[in-house]
Order: C-alpha cells, then structure tokens, then sequence
C-alpha cells in the first residue's frame, strides 16, 4: 500500500492514490478491443472525472492517445499551457464571443448550433497569417436531445458550410443516451438514425470526415460503433458501466479486464466506546444496537464520500470491511469497528481501494447507492492531495 510521507507531517489525515500506471493499461486494453485503425479521444473533462487532468493527460499523450475531450475552452487552454500537444476537442461546443479564445489555443471547436457555422468563419478569417482553413466537428442531436443541429437541419448546414472559406469539417459525431443497456433498442435507433444523416451529408457532397459515436458504454460492448474514432472515459480510469441485462456485465468484464486506477484513504482520528442505545451524528441516524466502538475519520462529503451512503456500505480498516454509520457530515465520518478490536488512533482507513485481499470498487459503491461512477469520481474534493503512483 502507498502511504505518502506528507500524510505523517502536514495537512488532514486525508488522501487520494491515482495509479497513472493503471491508466495507461486501461488505454491498452482499449487499443486491443478496437484494434489498430479507430483513433482513441480520451475524454479528460471536468479535470479528467476529479482525478487530475494535467497529470492524467500527459501519462495518457505518452500512451498513446490521438485526441482529448474537454468539456469547455478553459479546460482545453489547462492542457495546452501543461504542454499537452495532441488535438483537443472541446466536446459541448463555444458560448457566443469566445470562438477566437478557442482557435488562437489551437483547441478543435464543436458545432452544435447552426448559427456557429457562422460565427467560426467569421473568427477564422480574422485571424492574420492562417493559410488554411480551421477544422471543426459537427456534433448531431440522434435522441439523447441535449446537444447538436437536429436531423432536419442538415441540408442546411450543407448550404452554410458551402459559404465558407475559412473552416473544414473534420469530422461528425453523436453521443449515445444508454450504450449500456442491452434491453432496449435506443442506441441501435440512434445508431441507424446517424448513418442516415451521414449518407445524406454525403448525398449534398459534404463528407463527415472522422466519425465517432462510441463512448465507455459502447467501447465495451458494440464493436459497430467503433466508427473512426472512439471516445473512452469511465474505462480509461477502470471503471465499467452498469450493465443491462447483468450478464452483459460479465462478459464484458472477461473481454474488457481493466484497473480501477483511485484509492481514497484516511487516518482514524478518534475511537470512542459508547454503550447501547446511543445517537451518532447529525439527527441520531445510527443508534447503537450493542456497545459499540465508534471511529471517526476527517473525511466528509466535501472531500468526496456522499452524503446518500449514510448507514450504507462499507470502508476497510485492517483489511477487514466495517459499516459506516451515522450521517456523513462535511469534514467527518463515523464507523462500526466494535469487530475489528485491534483497531486503533492512526490507522488508514480505505474508502476506495485495495487493503490486504479485499477492495472497496468506485463503480460498485456507485451502484449501491443508485447513481453512476463519474458522479463519485467528481465528488473527489478539492482540499484531497492526490498522490500519483
């Protein structure tokens, strides 16, 4: 187990392991389920799932990514002054006014509106000394109804980009609602319904250039997808969807074997012996059934356990699971360990992560209490140093 020396020295007993080793693996394991042609975007937004994007992505550029995803131009111009010199493509497109800020960063702008056609190619031709025209992705709206020009509007775009001389289309892409569940026929719906809209740019004699629609969920398990580029991000950390039906789950885990890459740990602050009958935390959530040996740990929800695990779910202490218990506050956690009585002041709490034979997994706490991985991951607060191993 990694334990930084600044734990025993400095700042809250509080901590988080991200294995750039493990992340680098996972995009192996990528590479092999798609083989050799697609182009492989990593998706690095909302500082790459909490985990780091700067770290995260220069281990990732030297594994061998093609391309990153960003959420928005500031995460894309973080990553330029890092020094990251792969593509960029910033995934929900540019807010009216900032499309300069976007070309001048050398970040690959998204279209999702038609009315940004014209505003990149009045950006593009402002800027002096660029001799060829600027590239840009098309984003197109196949149900999940959140982003992209809708279907009826493609002869539209084909009529507008034909006005322009001073940005391409490189490429032409969707997001898919529920890549995971095998039980309806959304996504093979919206899959059908891209194709049509591709071969209709293709009929108005636009080429789409680089297509992609498989995101974690459809890397995983629909190989028609695959398209010319792929964009993995929960797989890239280790972490699989929630599949539908469950075996999907498993055959997927055979195929597809990659490592949670985080561990969140803490110390035991203070033990306390209280007898049966008594309240612990906020609104006496837990009352003890048996004398019970309370820790505390300085971690709360501001440093990344949610407050819906709540007398739900386990950490590990000595290797061993013991239940949290009471209400999760902001800075302070409560558990069970009357059944681990060697337990004591300074010991390492894991709330993510292995300890001795057993581990606590992001994505399955994910599932216990109802949402999905990336919600856990992001939750990883600020003040929590990350540690990368």
């Amino acid at each position: 187990m990694f334990v930084p020396n600044a734990i025993h020295t400095e700042g809250r007993p509080v901590w988080a392991e991200i294995s750039l080793k493990a992340i680098q693996g996972n995009l192996k394991v990528v590479r092999r389920q798609i083989g050799p042609k697609p182009k492989i975007l990593a998706v690095v937004k909302s500082n790459a799932y909490g985990l780091g994007a700067v770290p995260v992505s220069k281990a990732l550029e030297k594994a061998g990514a093609d391309w990153f995803g960003v959420t928005c131009t500031n995460e894309g111009i973080e990553l330029r002054e890092a020094g990251i010199r792969k593509r960029i493509l910033v995934l929900t497109g540019f807010w009216p006014g900032e499309e300069k800020r976007v070309l001048k960063n050398r970040l690959t702008p998204v279209v999702t509106r038609l009315d940004d056609v014209r505003l990149l190619e009045k950006a593009a031709k402002s800027i002096r000394g660029k001799t060829a025209p600027i590239p840009f992705h098309l984003k197109i709206n196949t149900g999940m109804n959140r982003l992209g020009i809708e279907a009826t509007e493609v002869d539209s775009f084909a009529a507008a980009l034909g006005e322009c001389k001073h940005i391409a289309l490189e490429g032409t892409f969707t997001h898919f609602a529920s890549a995971e569940d095998f039980s309806a026929r959304q996504t093979d719906d919206q899959e059908q319904f891209f194709r049509n809209c591709l071969a209709r740019m293709r009929e108005l004699g636009v080429s789409p250039g680089i297509v992609h629609m498989a995101n974690s969920g459809a890397i995983c398990a629909r190989p028609t997808t695959f398209a010319d580029m792929v964009r993995p991000g929960a797989v890239l950390y280790g972490y699989y969807q929630s599949f539908d039906p469950p075996h999907k789950g498993e055959e997927v885990r055979e195929k597809l074997p990659i490592t949670p890459c985080l561990s969140l740990r803490a110390r035991i602050i203070t033990l306390r012996d209280i007898p049966a009958g008594e309240g612990v935390g906020y609104s006496a959530r837990f009352v003890t059934e048996r004398p019970t040996r309370i820790a505390v740990i300085n971690a709360g929800y501001a440093d990344g356990i949610l407050r819906q695990r709540t007398n739900r779910g386990c950490v590990l202490v000595r290797g061993r699971r013991v239940p949290l218990v009471g209400t999760i506050s902001m800075d302070l956690t409560t558990l069970d360990v009357t059944d681990v009585p060697e337990a004591q002041l300074g010991d390492i709490v894991t709330i993510y992560g292995k300890d001795g034979t057993d581990s606590i997994v992001v994505s399955d706490v994910a599932r216990e209490i109802g949402t999905v991985t990336s919600d856990l991951l992001c939750a990883l607060g600020r003040r929590v140093p990350r540690y990368y191993v």
